[in-house]
């Protein structure tokens, strides 16, 4: 999920925002798996609503969601937000399995290539009735270069949607057409076995042709926005406060038992972990946020805090472009000088695991990893060898990028003192709010960044892809290999599980190989919550859902 985990977008992912494969603004400590549904893992004093009353969730996202438009949303917040207030044709279950929303019901051709969906009666939070149309519009709009939505790439597997993306083919020519008002024709490159874990997510919801037509700006204020999910906005204020209502409107509203959502946009973890105590907000933690470092052992140990591992990756990315990082065994080098275990010992605290690949463990390509934590030997020699080929005799000063988090703050500082010990590199900190910082990566105006990655569906290519096109849409390293590619488009071919298994391996190791991006540790999920907040979906990937959610 998700860009830039908030973790984290991505959601880091997220200390961002997988970036979602997404990624996350705020999370140092993981991404989440299994629903928390009936989990009691701390109380508050807050009395328990009457019957009367309205039940109402309160929770922080540590930072302003950058869009509401899902075409253009690529972070774990933007993404939580999006799942609140939208729909896709499927939608992902407490049991992890995508299920029928607003398809009502799904054909696939013996070929495994052609998809019909079936669209039940449904309408957008304005009443308006929701049409084939509107998902045919929505992701054409997403591969329209013009767009530049960052996701476009999650529309690739649909014939054509690649060309079209790239300027080679016409939007018309996207193998996605509304047959009529409640049919949806969708024909794929190849067959894709988890085509329907990407119909549930953001990038395929619907979007309102006329609206956006009519008002470009119409996803950044709640008068205007316009969903077709269990949620619908109430009021924006930006950087301070975000309110959602139960949508009327909505096709499954009996399975919605919220009446209301209101988000604070709290950046400190400390002062999050305040208001959780004092009764001010229900939730604490991932996946939107992230739990104090300097709490963590206190909590783990009172029993109050959840923990669960998840299916994303923190790293840092280097900018291949500017040197010294233009240079593979500097890279490596800076990569192999880090202690991981003690970061997660002494820093993170949350059961982590040390990373010494991108691919997680769910679905890794290689368990054993393709280099040991903490080489200090090889980590010399490679730095040595790369400084005589760039004709150095010193290291630059070296700036090391994060968004703005405790946690990421404490993470950088403990790894900077760990290349100043290592490798004498001397490393300035620099910190901005998550917007601007997504965009800096963008940009290409850093040299060491941190990011990572939540998976958007459960398959080694969610993570490798990211990393096929030099300036694709997530990959800020501005790296790319010729082989890697040929690599995946090979895989995209094979129906053989194992043999497809074995070509994403080949790529996986070429990306260590070169390390455009040097993975740190994978991702664990850390919260306390209110004993009365129940059915908050987390799934295994790091995603969150509060269509179930209720107040008891």
């Amino acid at each position: 999920m998700r860009k830039s985990l908030f973790i984290l977008t991505s959601s880091l992912v997220m200390l961002g925002a997988v970036l979602s494969g997404c990624s996350g603004g705020g999370q140092t400590g993981g991404a989440s798996g299994q629903s928390s549904a009936g989990q009691s893992t701390q109380s508050t004093t807050t009395a328990a609503k009457s019957p009367g009353e309205a039940k109402v969730l309160r929770w922080n996202l540590h930072s302003e969601p950058p869009t509401a438009d899902p075409t253009i949303a690529e972070d774990t917040t933007s993404l939580a937000i999006n799942k609140a207030t939208f729909d896709g044709l499927t939608r992902i279950q407490e049991d992890g399995k995508p299920h029928e929303a607003i398809a009502e019901k799904i054909e696939v051709s013996p070929d495994m290539k052609t998809y019909t969906f079936k669209l039940r009666d449904s309408k957008w939070s304005n009443g308006e009735p929701l049409t084939a149309k509107d998902f045919e519009f929505a992701w054409k709009r997403a591969l329209d270069p013009k767009t530049a939505s960052n996701y476009a790439y999650q529309l690739y597997y649909i014939k054509n949607g690649e060309a079209a993306n790239k300027g080679k083919a016409k939007l018309d020519d996207v193998g996605v057409k509304a047959l009529d008002d409640k049919t949806l024709q969708v024909t794929l490159e190849n067959p894709t076995p988890f085509f329907l874990e990407l119909t549930a997510f953001d990038t395929y919801f619907p979007v309102n042709e006329k609206l956006v037509k009519a008002n470009p700006n119409w996803a950044t204020d709640a008068k205007t926005h316009l969903g077709n999910g269990p949620f619908k906005m109430e009021s924006w204020e930006h950087k301070s406060k975000l309110v959602m209502v139960k949508n009327d409107n909505y096709w499954d509203k009996d399975a919605v038992k919220l009446d209301k959502i209101e988000f604070s946009m709290v950046e400190d973890e400390n002062t999050e972990l305040s208001m959780f105590e004092n009764g001010e907000i229900d939730w604490a933690g991932h996946p939107l946020s992230s739990l104090p470092t300097d709490s963590m052992p206190a909590m783990k140990n009172s029993g109050k805090m959840v923990v669960h591992p998840v299916a994303a990756t923190y790293w840092y990315k280097f900018n291949t472009e500017k040197p010294p990082f233009n240079n593979v065994k500097i890279r490596k080098a800076f990569a192999y000088a880090i202690n991981r275990q003690s970061l997660i010992d002494n820093v993170l605290q949350a059961n982590q695991q040390p990373a010494m690949a991108i691919v997680p463990p769910s679905m890794s390509l290689n368990p054993n990893g393709w280099f040991k934590d903490n080489d200090q030997e090889t980590s010399k020699k490679l730095l040595a060898e790369g400084m005589k080929e760039l004709g150095i005799t010193k290291l630059p000063p070296i700036t090391l990028s994060y968004n703005t988090s405790e946690g990421h703050k404490k993470l950088a500082e403990a790894i900077q003192d760990q290349w100043r010990k290592n490798l004498g590199a001397d490393v300035k900190l620099e910190n901005q709010e998550w917007k601007v910082y997504l965009e800096t990566l963008h940009q290409g105006n850093y040299q060491v960044g941190r990011s990572g990655w939540s998976a958007d569906f459960n398959d080694p290519i969610n993570f490798l892809e990211i990393f096929k096109e030099k300036m694709g849409g997530n990959n800020d390293t501005r790296w790319e290999n010729p082989k890697y590619k040929e690599l995946l488009n090979q895989s995209a071919l094979e129906s053989d599980p194992q043999k497809r298994k074995e070509i994403l391996k080949q790529a996986e190791q070429i990306l260590m190989d070169e390390m455009p991006i040097m993975p740190i540790y994978y991702y664990t999920h850390t919260w306390v919550k209110n004993d009365k907040v129940h059915n908050v979906v987390t799934d295994a990937l790091g995603g969150i859902d509060w269509k179930w959610a209720s107040i008891e």
